[in-house]
C-alpha cells in the first residue's frame, strides 16, 4: 500500500508533465504564428499556411490528363494549358455541357470536349469555377460541382489551378491569384465565348479571386451573367479572427488573450483579400451563398458583404453623437425619421423566402440591381454548392 509522500510525489510528477506538455504545445502555438508572418512561408505554405496550403496536391499523383480516372464522363473534358500575361502556365479542365455531350453518340473520341469546344462556347453558357485553398481541380468533391453543373445547369464549366497548385507552376499571390483568373477568362472569350454567357464562381478562397475579376470587368464596363460565391469571407483581416482548422481550432484564439497581440499580427498578413472593401463596384446581378453549420468560415462574414452590397441603395442616417445626454430634441427626431425611411425602403425592396428544411432566401432588388442572399441549414463548408436546392436557385435566377 502506497505511503501519503509517495502519492503527494506522484501527484507532482504529473503536474510537472503536464506543466511541461502545456509548455510545449505552448511554444509550438507562437512558433507556428510567427512563421506564418514571414512572406516567403506565407507564399510556400510551409507549417500548414491558412492562406492558400497549395502544398496539399490532392488527389495525390493526379494524372489530369485522365479527367475519366476522377469520375468525369469519356470524352467530356478537355484538359489543356492557359498561358498568363506574366508567362506562368495553369493548368486546365473545359468540361462541356451535358446537353451538349448527350447529343454525341457514346462512346464518344476521346478528343471530343477538344473537338466541339467552339461549338459549346457559342451555343451553351459557360461557367468559371474558382476553387478554393488547398488540393487541385481534380479533388473528388470539386468533380460533383462540375458534373452538377453540367448537368443541372446545363453550362459547360472552365476550372483552373491557380499558380502552385495541381500541375501549374509557381507560388501563389494575392496578384498572382488575380493575373490568372484574368487568364482563364481571356482564354474563354479568345474561343468565341459571349461574355453575357459566362457566369463567375467561386468557393471559400476562390470567392476573393472571383469577385477581383468580377471588379475588374465591371470598371472595364464588361457586362456578363453574374457572379456567385459560395462560403465566403469578408477579408483576410476578418478571416482570422474567426477561422477555425477543420473546423475545430480558432487560430487566433490565444493571441487575443494578450491585448492587441492580434491586431499586431495580423498587420504581417501578405496578402489582404479585402472582398468587402471593393464588392459593391460589381455590376452584375449576385448570389450569395453560405451554410449555417458553416464551421471554417463563419456565415456573419456573407452577412457583411450582404450588407455592404445593399447599403448603397438605402438612405443613410447620420450617427448620433456619443452618450444619449448629448442629444439634442432635433438630432433625435431626424435620426428617428431617417431610420423610418430606411427601414421602409428595405422592406419595400427585399423579399424574404423560406424553404422548409433547407433554408432561407433573402433577395434585394432596387435600381435595377439583384443581390441574393442564400442561407442553407447543411452543407457546411465544403459542401453548400452540391446542394440542389442550392443548384436550383442558380438555376432560375440567371435562367440556366
Amino acid at each position: 500500500m502506497s505511503s501519503h509522500p509517495e502519492k503527494l510525489n506522484t501527484v507532482k510528477r504529473l503536474l510537472t508533465h503536464a506543466r511541461t506538455l502545456f509548455a510545449v504545445l505552448g511554444g509550438l502555438y507562437v512558433i507556428v504564428v510567427l512563421l506564418l508572418t514571414v512572406p516567403f512561408i506565407q507564399s510556400q505554405n510551409m507549417v500548414g499556411s491558412l492562406v492558400y496550403m497549395n502544398a496539399l496536391k490532392l488527389p495525390w499523383n493526379a494524372h489530369f490528363d485522365a479527367p475519366e480516372n476522377y469520375g468525369l464522363a469519356p470524352g467530356k473534358t478537355f484538359n489543356f494549358k492557359i498561358d498568363t500575361a506574366d508567362n506562368q502556365t495553369l493548368g486546365a479542365w473545359f468540361i462541356i455541357s451535358d446537353d451538349l455531350y448527350h447529343s454525341i453518340p457514346f462512346p464518344p473520341e476521346p478528343t471530343t470536349a477538344e473537338r466541339t469546344l467552339t461549338e459549346a462556347l457559342t451555343s451553351y453558357p459557360t461557367l468559371i469555377f474558382f476553387h478554393g485553398n488547398t488540393a487541385t481541380r481534380a479533388l473528388p468533391g470539386r468533380v460533383q460541382l462540375y458534373t452538377a453543373f453540367t448537368s443541372r445547369l446545363h453550362t459547360n464549366v472552365l476550372t483552373i489551378d491557380y499558380r502552385g497548385f495541381g500541375d501549374s507552376p509557381g507560388s501563389p499571390s494575392e496578384n498572382g491569384l488575380a493575373t490568372d483568373a484574368r487568364a482563364a477568362w481571356d482564354w474563354l472569350i479568345s474561343n468565341g465565348a459571349n461574355p453575357d454567357d459566362v457566369l463567375i464562381v467561386g468557393h471559400s478562397l476562390g470567392t476573393a479571386v472571383a469577385s477581383a475579376l468580377a471588379v475588374t470587368l465591371s470598371e472595364e464596363a464588361v457586362t456578363f451573367k453574374g457572379l456567385v460565391l459560395m462560403s465566403p469571407f469578408s477579408s483576410m483581416y476578418t478571416l482570422v479572427d474567426t477561422y477555425s482548422v477543420f473546423g475545430l481550432f480558432p487560430v487566433l484564439l490565444p493571441l487575443t488573450m494578450v491585448p492587441r497581440a492580434a491586431e499586431l499580427y495580423k498587420t504581417f498578413l501578405r496578402d489582404r483579400f479585402d472582398t468587402l472593401s471593393i464588392i459593391t463596384k460589381v455590376e452584375v446581378p449576385m448570389l450569395i451563398v453560405h451554410a449555417e453549420d458553416d464551421f471554417d468560415i463563419s456565415h456573419t462574414h456573407s452577412d457583411a458583404i450582404f450588407d455592404a452590397l445593399i447599403e448603397p441603395y438605402l438612405p443613410s442616417v447620420d450617427l448620433l453623437p456619443r452618450g444619449p445626454s448629448s442629444w439634442t430634441t432635433e438630432q433625435w427626431r431626424t435620426y428617428q425619421t431617417q431610420l423610418a425611411k430606411k427601414t421602409a425602403l428595405l422592406e419595400s425592396s427585399l423579399t424574404r423566402t423560406r424553404m422548409r428544411n433547407f433554408g432561407a432566401m433573402y433577395k434585394f432588388e432596387a435600381s435595377g440591381k439583384t443581390i441574393v442572399l442564400l442561407k442553407t441549414l447543411t452543407g457546411s463548408h465544403k459542401d453548400v454548392g452540391a446542394l440542389e436546392g442550392t443548384q436550383e436557385v442558380m438555376r432560375n435566377m440567371f435562367s440556366l
